[in-house]
């Protein structure tokens, strides 16, 4: 039995976040007289804080000055942050947690890949921080997915090569970086919206002891 990099992303993924960071946008938006639905956050997934606020700005053609910009990224991830203070163990999206211990059994390195710049703190809240071997976050990197630099990150500081490497992923641009990474992508969500995963799965719960000792053999 050889040693996988096994590589997660947190929201969407690991915890179910995502809703807290669609409404701090929603209510930014609507501050900034805004539309802003389900369906357009879905082209934030995977995508930095700076991007989602320029693709925001453009659904309202909204020209800003980066002193503007600063003021409501700040803005937003207060409130973000706002409604991350009560968070537990509860938001750890089904299925999960089976497969991380299952990992952990069998010796096998597991890394989060997120763009998140609040992993860590999400992690220690919801009491799972000491099943990763490393973390990359938004706090490492410079350049978002669908660029592969936060996957490349995780697989050096667990010392595994792409090839051996496999990335959970909800985005599109996760599923991309990924790819091009050269790692094995398993997608989760909807098959539709993640096709160019090697692998895809509703959630961890649809993801059988079989499948994983697949990828570790």
């Amino acid at each position: 039995m050889s040693k996988k990099a096994f590589i997660f992303d947190l929201d969407g993924v690991i915890v179910d976040t995502a809703k807290y960071h669609f409404l701090a946008w929603q209510k930014l938006a609507q501050e900034l007289g805004i539309e802003f639905t389900p369906e357009h956050n879905e082209e934030l997934k995977g995508v930095s804080r700076v991007r989602s606020l320029d693709i925001i700005l453009e659904l309202g053609g909204i020209q800003a000055s980066q002193e503007d910009k600063n003021k409501w990224l700040i803005q937003k991830n207060e409130d973000y942050l706002s409604y991350l203070v009560d968070i537990d163990e509860n938001e750890i999206l089904p299925g999960v947690l089976p497969v991380l211990h299952y990992l952990k059994d069998k010796n096998q390195l597991i890394a989060l890949g997120s763009a998140s710049k609040n992993a860590r703190p999400i992690l220690e809240k919801t009491g799972i921080i000491n099943l990763f071997d490393a973390i990359v976050d938004g706090n490492d990197v410079t350049n978002a997915k669908p660029d592969p630099e936060v996957f490349l990150q995780a697989a050096k500081k667990l010392n595994v090569t792409n090839e051996n490497s496999i990335v959970f992923e909800d985005s599109v641009a996760g599923i991309q970086a990924a790819n091009i990474a050269n790692m094995t992508s398993i997608g989760i969500g909807e098959a539709t919206t993640l096709h160019e995963a090697k692998y895809i799965f509703e959630d961890f719960t649809f993801i059988d002891v079989s499948f994983i000792e697949s990828l570790i053999y």
